[in-house]
């Protein structure tokens, strides 16, 4: 869907609201899910919702061993070896469950790693455009055979409101040219997950497959591993004292409310025959205008179908080449 399809439904919730109250009176059962970075701060929640409803839930993962420690006591949770960083086990993985002969209903395109030091993977990516958006590429890519099989299928790529930062560099994506800069590699990173959704939508809708792209909202989670203390003063997302302003406690929400926008896209009935649309807040975003403010609402350059596309086009011809 366009730009001009982004629009607010009424769901009926809130920035506030929880993923078990999304979930609530949705029946999972019998519904295979796969959630990346499901061990963790919000992927953490989205699995414990998803179980709870009903859900056979997958978590693939970097650290398997921590992974399990993390999901021992949540039934029905499968942990598998990958690594969004290294396209060979994101294949590899890819392969294995397309070989247990199961469809999958859910897939939560939700890892990532935010504002890190320059650092390359695979052919010498930049790796918050490495891991965020082409390892999620690659893994929906070798899933789309399972998710054509479930015959009704939903994909949630987990954007964020960062990707208000930039527009893909077209000319220079992975900072060859010119200066690295963590946050606009990151606003990069999730401007291309936003734009992957839309595209992926408009290929497999006929499959059966929609997509949507989610923002969680502000969580303290383990993704500000790289940031410093002081930069959090500095963003004012924390006092000089290590506690957090009133301000910054009304606006943020917990993991349990940062999970519930995607696990919202990935089974509301509401959004039956939809696709391709950017979310937050368990609703679809609104398309931005002058008198948004810079957390809130979705830019028209991440739901532009044919950025999508041509980022699709060149994201096609970097993972050929590895």
């Amino acid at each position: 869907m366009a730009a001009a399809d982004q629009k607010p439904i009424g769901s009926g919730f809130h920035a506030k609201s929880t993923a078990a109250e999304v979930l609530e009176g949705i029946d999972l059962a019998g519904k295979n899910v796969i959630v990346t970075g499901g061990y963790s701060g919000i992927g953490l929640e989205m699995v414990r919702a998803l179980v709870g409803a009903g859900a056979s839930v997958t978590v693939p993962a970097r650290r398997p061993d921590a992974a399990a420690e993390a999901l021992k006591d949540i039934p029905g949770v499968t942990v598998a070896a990958m690594d969004l960083a290294d396209i060979a086990s994101v294949r590899a993985f890819a392969a294995d469950y397309e070989a247990n002969g199961k469809p999958l209903h859910i897939l939560i395109n939700n890892a990532g790693i935010m504002a890190c030091p320059e650092t390359r993977v695979g052919p010498g990516w930049e790796a918050q455009f490495g891991v965020n958006h082409l390892g999620h590429m690659a893994l929906t890519l070798g899933l789309l055979p399972v998710l054509r099989r479930a015959g009704g299928a939903r994909l949630i790529a987990l954007s964020s409101t960062a990707h208000i930062i930039t527009d893909i560099h077209w000319d220079d994506i992975h900072f060859n040219a010119h200066a690295y800069e963590k946050w606009a590699a990151y606003g990069q990173s999730k401007t291309a997950d936003a734009l992957f959704a839309n595209a992926l939508d408009r290929r497999e809708a006929a499959n059966g497959i929609r997509a949507f792209s989610v923002h969680p909202g502000g969580i303290f989670t383990p993704l500000q591993r790289h940031l410093p203390e002081e930069e959090m003063v500095a963003l004012g997302w924390k006092n000089a004292d290590g506690t957090i302003p009133e301000r910054v406690k009304a606006m943020f929400k917990t993991p349990e409310q940062g999970a519930s926008t995607a696990v919202w896209a990935a089974t509301s009935p509401k959004l039956d025959g939809m696709g391709g649309l950017y979310c937050e807040d368990a609703d679809i975003a609104q398309l931005a205008d002058e008198n948004s403010q810079r957390w809130h609402h979705v830019r028209a350059w991440a739901c532009d179908e044919a950025n999508a596309d041509k980022l699709w086009a060149l994201s096609e011809e970097m993972l050929a080449a590895v």
